[in-house]
């Protein structure tokens, strides 16, 4: 019989018993409705009352007893059927009372069971029979019924089953559409569930009081968790610490809901440092209460290792582990905001270093680099930034006034005038060293610009000293601020108008005919004042913008040139050391003139100083023969003024030898200068080099000249140098004055 009646639905169990908590107490309710309906009858309690209360109270009994769903669910219906029968009964088989039957089908579908529902249409018919035969008065009321009873019995007992035959419908619907959904959760969940634990991403679901509801086999494996975690396992329990003194990060999230944070965490397997970025989704149900938070969870130590690593090559010189020029900004600013008070800046540089490069190689120059580091570092105070700008240049900064700086000061002179052992060889270093007081982090910059005015003045002075920035030096640095304003506002402006290039002739010795100009930049302010180059060129030099202020130059050279084609032989233009070290000079120049076809190179002379071939850091003989390979001509700018120039001139593929005014100046009273010029004009002839003597003034200087055999002359004495429309007058001039 149990399996002949199936129980059909899919009521969870607490579901099932809150419902037939409910129906029992409404069985146990209906004992107090008859009775008080009793009561308040005209009868009384009669027989039927009490037969049917003796029925109903055993069925409240059973059904909070028995065990089960079944026999609890059919106690209810037989009760429910005894109260109705009992009901119809007290009221004499009033067809009102019958209702009573339909509204108890109505309540025994929360079941959702066939059981209940048979019981109930079996002992209702059987009432109507059973009772109909022996009590009719009191089963119906009406003459039909009392002739019938057995067929008014079946009739009820139809239009029962019918009542239920539509409960059964609808609940067989909604369990066909229960199951459907069912169904599709079931795939939900599946795909959820394949999602969840299959991805290769470490993901969890967390309950608000912190326990790990579920964990994916990437999480459990990231962790060292086992595959089943033991009851009431939560956050707490994971084998990871916080490194960072920070709240709680399941509190954050608690609170946040939804965040993304990263985190450093240590191991408490093998102590090892991780960085995790959690990713969480907090889950609400419809109150807006928190039911659980699904995180996941990305492990990110090596790109934040990667991060700290460049960070660190961003922040140090790689040479020698010293602070950057970027990293030693940015310390000394927080040193001087964490530490009210002054602090000292030293700026040094090592003397003649490049003769280090030159003479032993650039290795051996790296390895004098780590050493003096390394001394450096020993000299310092603790608390002290070190860093290394570039080049020989070092920095140092520690709190203290002027007397602790210099202290440190003097003990990196005395200790970088000591030999330095390298490669087997022991070299003689000096060290020249600036000194200034920075007294806030809003004046730390201009401290560092101040010491290494200082360092410069040191340099000047004869190196292997050091000297303290005072306000004569202040002055300079002022102007020298000054001057980079200016410099930047008219590079920033229309370079043509602002920063207008000059032409200074040079002549033929014996004609005086202008062959060639020296370009010569010069700055108009805003006033329209002119300022020589004196002004912003030294300027230009220390910040590097003497890049974009030469190739301007260039350019306007060429320009001028071309428009010059038949009238002037060539031009030559000035080059700094920074240009010339430049990496991409000697790809601009080529472009430049592939630019102009129909010029040809050879006019154009790129005059370089002996300094700018000491300073270079690069190989200059190299990067010469380069510039010579486009068809350029080179000079060697300032000839005489170094201790080396005879040595340079061997080394140089130089066109032309440029003799520096020292030389010119009263040449034709001074017979040695006179000796001496002639052994260079014949060396420079036997190399196959032409001469220019420059800063010619004099007319006996000319003359002097003229019988030396020097075939060019420049100076003042021939024309200052002035605009290109001057210029080209002045030019015109000249080709009608010797023409025949």
């Amino acid at each position: 019989m149990k399996s002949w009646i199936p129980e059909a639905g899919r009521l969870r169990e607490e579901d099932w018993q809150r419902r037939h908590r409910l129906l029992t107490t409404l069985l146990a309710a209906t004992v107090v409705g008859l009775t008080v309906f009793g009561v308040f009858s005209d009868e009384g309690l009669t027989k039927s009352w009490l037969y049917t209360v003796l029925i109903v109270l055993p069925c409240v009994v059973a059904a909070a007893r028995l065990p089960g769903r079944r026999l609890p669910s059919v106690a209810v219906a037989l009760g429910f059927t005894a109260f109705c029968g009992g009901f119809v009964a007290m009221c004499h088989g009033l067809t009102e009372a019958h209702f009573s039957f339909f509204i108890a089908v109505a309540a025994l579908a929360l079941y959702r069971d066939w059981a209940p529902f048979g019981m109930f249409l079996v002992a209702t018919t059987l009432h109507h029979g059973v009772f109909g035969s022996i009590v009719n008065d009191r089963t119906f009321d009406h003459h039909g019924a009392l002739l019938h009873p057995l067929l008014w019995a079946v009739l009820h007992g139809v239009a029962v089953l019918l009542a239920a035959t539509f409960q059964v419908v609808g609940w067989h619907l909604t369990a066909a559409e229960e199951r459907r959904a069912q169904e599709n959760l079931d795939e939900s969940q599946a795909q959820l569930s394949i999602a969840f634990d299959e991805t290769p991403v470490p993901m969890a679901m967390i309950a608000p009081d912190g326990r790990l509801l579920r964990t994916n086999a990437a999480y459990r494996a990231w962790l060292g968790l086992p595959e089943t975690l033991p009851p009431g396992f939560g956050v707490a329990d994971l084998p990871i610490t916080q490194v960072e003194d920070r709240p709680s990060l399941f509190g954050h999230l608690i609170t946040q809901g939804s965040a993304t944070d990263t985190r450093a965490y240590r191991r408490r397997d093998d102590g090892s440092i991780m960085w995790i970025e959690v990713h969480s989704t907090a889950l609400h149900d419809r109150s807006g209460r928190l039911r659980l938070i699904f995180v996941h969870c990305m492990d990110v130590t090596r790109s934040r290792r990667h991060e700290e690593e460049l960070r660190h090559q961003v922040r140090h010189d790689s040479l020698t582990g010293l602070l950057s020029r970027e990293g030693f900004d940015q310390d000394l600013a927080a040193m001087m905001t964490a530490r009210p008070g002054p602090a000292s800046v030293l700026y040094l540089d090592v003397d003649r270093f490049k003769s280090i490069n030159d003479g032993s190689g650039h290795s051996a120059g790296d390895l004098v680099l780590r050493s003096l580091a390394a001394r450096l570092t020993a000299i310092a105070p603790p608390g002290a930034l070190l860093a290394r700008f570039g080049g020989d240049e070092f920095v140092v900064a520690l709190p203290g006034g002027l007397e602790a700086g210099a202290a440190v000061g003097h003990a990196v002179v005395r200790e970088f005038a000591e030999p330095l052992p390298v490669g087997g060889n022991v070299l003689a270093l000096s060290a020249s060293v600036g000194l200034a007081v920075a007294t806030s982090a809003a004046h730390a910059e201009n401290a560092v610009l101040a010491a290494d005015t200082a360092m410069y003045v040191a340099k000047r002075n004869g190196g292997n000293r050091m000297k303290v920035f005072n306000d004569q030096m202040r002055v300079a640095v002022q102007d020298r601020i000054a001057s980079e304003k200016l410099l930047r506002e008219a590079l920033d402006g229309d370079r043509r108008r602002t920063l207008p290039v000059w032409f200074q002739p040079i002549v033929s010795a014996q004609t005086g005919e202008i062959l060639g100009a020296e370009t010569l930049v010069r700055m108009r302010t805003a006033d329209g004042s002119i300022l020589g180059p004196g002004l912003f060129v030294p300027a230009a030099e220390e910040t590097g913008l003497i890049v974009p202020l030469g190739e301007h130059v260039l350019i306007e050279a060429l320009r001028h040139l071309v428009a010059w084609r038949d009238e002037l032989r060539y031009v030559s233009v000035n080059v700094s050391p920074r240009q010339l070290a430049e990496p991409d000079f000697v790809p601009l120049l080529a472009d430049l003139l592939a630019a102009m076809p129909g010029l040809n190179p050879s006019r154009l002379v790129l005059e370089i100083t002996e300094t700018a071939l000491l300073a270079s850091t690069v190989d200059i003989t190299e990067r010469l023969e380069t510039i010579k390979s486009l068809g350029v001509r080179i000079a060697l700018d300032d000839f005489g003024t170094g201790y080396s120039s005879l040595t340079w001139l061997q080394q140089v593929p130089a066109d032309i030898v440029k003799l520096d005014r020292s030389f010119v100046a009263g040449l034709a009273t001074d017979a040695k200068k006179s000796s001496i010029i002639r052994a260079v004009l014949w060396l420079a002839q036997s190399m196959g080099m032409s001469a220019v003597a420059e800063g010619v003034e004099e007319a006996a200087d000319v003359q002097a000249l003229r019988e030396v055999g020097c075939p060019l002359l420049q100076g003042y004495f021939f024309g200052k140098p002035m605009p290109p429309e001057e210029f080209a007058a002045t030019l015109q001039r000249s080709r009608m004055a010797t023409t025949p």
